[in-house]
């Protein structure tokens, strides 16, 4: 059955072989999307940033500079910070893509790949992102987990938890991003607005207060050994 997109949405393709450029952008624009396509890393950065596509797929190696490298820049410009990126590549291992999904990739697939499972990828990847937009965007829903922006609220079933402006800053931007993994020091950045190279556990601190606070709840803040933390799809570690 052919997945047709809802909306007519663009996706950026990154990659230097022409080949696989060709493919991917035939299936997606079959699929009903409009697609862009960059052969370098700053072209897709530009791109990107010009063009506002709901989704990137990236390839790591590229000519001017590693698709790490283009990840960390999409996700440290505020105007790109959250777009869909599916990481496209030939590396198998495994350190690489714990490495792209640490710095926010969305997904990730092996080449050779089946463009049909890549479209497919791209379908679900938005879909999830999206259900947490649109009229019911102020409010914000993991499971038991309610949170509530407009009011600065966070409730678990009908209890109502008590946070610091900074438990909660870090537990909306844990939610917002829920699936990917948020390095340490990009939590340090965004929350504390801190250096980056600074060593300190006060993003391990706050996670345990977190969890203590959210009771049940909490073990939806999953620990990414030796990376950092992310909150799953809605379902407690276990469950």
């Amino acid at each position: 059955m052919n997945q047709q997109a809802v909306v007519a949405e663009r996706v950026l393709v990154v990659d230097d072989e022409p080949d696989i450029v060709a493919l991917v952008a035939y299936h997606l624009a079959k699929s009903g999307y409009k697609v862009s396509t960059a052969a370098s890393g700053q072209e897709a950065i530009d791109q990107a940033r010009a063009e506002k596509p709901a989704a990137v797929i990236l390839d790591l190696m590229l000519p001017d500079m590693s698709g790490f490298d283009v990840l960390s820049k999409l996700r440290d410009d505020e105007s790109t910070r959250n777009v869909a990126v599916l990481m496209l590549t030939a590396r198998r291992d495994e350190p690489d893509r714990i490495r792209g999904l640490s710095l926010g990739a969305d997904d990730y697939l092996t080449k050779p790949f089946s463009p049909q499972e890549l479209v497919l990828r791209i379908n679900a990847i938005l879909r999830r992102l999206s259900a947490g937009k649109g009229a019911a965007s102020e409010v914000l829903k993991i499971g038991a987990l309610r949170i509530d922006k407009s009011a600065h609220r966070v409730t678990v079933g009908d209890q109502d938890i008590d946070l610091t402006a900074t438990e909660f800053k870090l537990l909306l931007l844990l939610a917002e991003r829920r699936g990917r993994v948020q390095a340490r020091s990009h939590l340090l950045q965004l929350v504390w607005e801190a250096a980056p190279d600074i060593q300190t556990r006060t993003v391990d601190m706050h996670v345990q207060r977190l969890r203590a606070k959210l009771g049940a709840a909490g073990e939806l803040i999953e620990t990414v050994r030796g990376f950092g933390y992310r909150i799953n799809s809605g379902h407690p570690r276990g469950a």
